[in-house]
């Protein structure tokens, strides 16, 4: 929710307010705001930053530094399924490139785009933990292992099948 009122402050919603009265106005405690702030909004909007560089008196260089630095951090709105393929060795060795390959051809999107839709969004991945199923891909964090195209097209028929529900 970014509000502007008359004096051109940003109207902050019960979450925002609720947030800064569950902790101090403390450096330290950046990260775990961010991460609230991330589970909440699905991403962490240019208007919360603001807010908890005043709040916490932190530089906005600081904090759009660690938003950045931590792929956990999103600066823009994901989809409502999140779509990350895995990249690394031992995936991209079982051909998870051609995964990510299709994902793209059939959302039309590339990997950091949400479609228009707000349905489906492409992240690529180093690593989760889950070579011994290379290759995989995950949706909102449920893990596809043994994964191929044929199975990534089967869930994403099943998604765009279900998607009014």
């Amino acid at each position: 929710m970014e509000e502007k009122c008359k004096c051109g402050n940003i109207q902050k919603d019960t979450f925002f307010e609720g947030l800064l009265n569950t902790y101090l106005p403390e450096k330290d405690n950046l990260i775990q705001m961010l991460n609230e702030i991330q589970e909440h909004y699905g991403y962490v909007p240019m208007w919360t930053q603001k807010e908890l560089s005043n709040y916490l008196n932190v530089p906005m260089a600081e904090i759009y530094g660690v938003v950045t630095f931590y792929s956990r951090f999103s600066l823009k709105p994901k989809g409502k399924y999140n779509i990350s393929v895995c990249l690394g060795t031992a995936c991209f060795v079982k051909g998870s490139q051609k995964i990510m390959d299709r994902l793209q051809e059939r959302l039309g999107i590339k990997q950091g785009e949400t479609t228009k839709d707000g349905m489906f969004s492409i992240e690529e991945t180093r690593c989760v933990g889950a070579c011994g199923l290379a290759p995989v891909f995950t949706i909102n964090g449920e893990v596809y292992g043994k994964a191929t195209v044929q199975k990534l097209d089967q869930v994403l028929d099943e998604l765009i099948k279900n998607k009014d529900n």
